[in-house]
């Protein structure tokens, strides 16, 4: 019997999208045409720069921590990226690419803040029920970031890598965050939007796992390690352990 919930933090706790896709769409809101591949190798850019930051980004709430992350991808499309936005963004002002990332960030901020009320309805039901905890490949300010969201009295454990020193898919960290909670895998479930990262780890260490395919990223895909498939963070509430 399922008796908590392991949730993976962004694209999941705070969906629909997954980061990656959520970033894309405010690019191209400011008028900056790239497809998902172009922007993937900025995205793990500053994603990489972020785990190096840590120690830093560990007092950042979300607004600083966005405006670092999306300052490290433009930076990164400037200088590496299509020749098309090379010239455009590399050719461009500090001031004129201090405003895209202002006007990324704002947008990313808004809908990432919109998802987690959101979702924050359903998981007071799921508290109700299950133990709740979080973990996810962070930059060590999971813990600030859910306290700015107001959902910390509705979750027992916190797992973010940068603080505990392990990443996902590595089984260290789910352990950590069974630990936390003080259940085994037999009586937990991994939710997240990654095959690779939540679903198939979380499998092998016995887990039941559930895989949330939201927006575009999950088109087309499957994953044989998910016991459970969702569309929606809602569908959670519905299904029969």
């Amino acid at each position: 019997m399922v008796s908590a919930l392991l949730l993976d933090f962004g694209g999941t706790l705070d969906g629909p999208l997954h980061w990656l896709d959520r970033f894309l769409s405010q690019y191209r809101a400011v008028g900056i045409e790239l497809t998902r591949e172009e922007l993937d190798g900025a995205f793990e850019h500053a994603t990489q720069a972020g785990y190096r930051a840590a120690r830093v980004i560990r007092r950042f709430g979300m607004v600083d921590l966005i405006r670092f992350l999306v300052g490290n991808q433009v930076e990164f499309l400037a200088h590496e990226g299509p020749p098309r936005l090379r010239a455009r963004i590399g050719s461009s002002d500090a001031k004129v690419r201090h405003r895209i990332v202002e006007q990324i960030a704002e947008g990313f901020i808004s809908a990432t803040r919109e998802g987690l009320k959101a979702n924050g309805e359903i998981l007071k039901a799921l508290k109700v029920r299950f133990r709740i905890g979080v973990v996810s490949n962070f930059y060590g300010n999971l813990d600030r970031i859910l306290k700015e969201a107001g959902t910390t009295k509705m979750i027992d454990s916190i797992t973010d890598s940068s603080q505990v020193g392990i990443f996902k898919p590595e089984p260290g960290i789910f352990e950590a965050a069974l630990d936390g909670l003080g259940v085994p895998p037999a009586a937990a479930a991994m939710v997240g939007d990654s095959p690779e990262k939540d679903c198939v780890p979380a499998h092998r260490l016995g887990l039941t796992t559930v895989w949330y395919r939201a927006g575009g990223w999950g088109e087309g895909r499957h994953c044989a390690s998910a016991d459970y498939t969702i569309a929606s963070f809602g569908e959670l509430e519905n299904i029969r352990w």
